[in-house]
């Protein structure tokens, strides 16, 4: 077992942490929850991996022939790009509506939003 898709998700993470906190625009903050998003993709792949695995498809294969692919990380990675996307599209509407509103997208700038 290698540890590094597990670093990889650990830097991708980090680097969108990083990019939202020193962002300077909602754009880039979107952005940077969604790079945020996608380590959770190599997260979930690289725990579900098995060497030499194949599709968990039992037709063609004996019982214990070979390593069989775990369906269940697959399926929850697929719900986490569906929910990653849903997500990414609602925050983006959001600030387009937040920049039609005060006519800009520098959290700084909205003057309307201080409490």
């Amino acid at each position: 077992m290698t540890v590094l898709p597990y670093l990889v998700a650990a830097y991708l993470l980090l680097v969108g942490a990083l990019g939202l906190a020193t962002s300077r625009n909602l754009i880039h903050a979107v952005g940077c929850l969604t790079v945020c998003q996608s380590s959770t993709y190599v997260l979930l792949l690289s725990v579900g991996y098995r060497r030499g695995g194949t599709a968990p498809v039992h037709s063609d294969l004996a019982p214990g022939s070979r390593p069989l692919v775990d369906p269940v990380v697959q399926a929850l990675c697929l719900t986490d790009v569906v929910v990653g996307a849903t997500v990414t599209a609602l925050l983006l509407a959001l600030v387009i509506q937040v920049g039609k509103r005060h006519g800009t997208v520098v959290p700084d700038e909205l003057s309307g939003l201080r409490g």
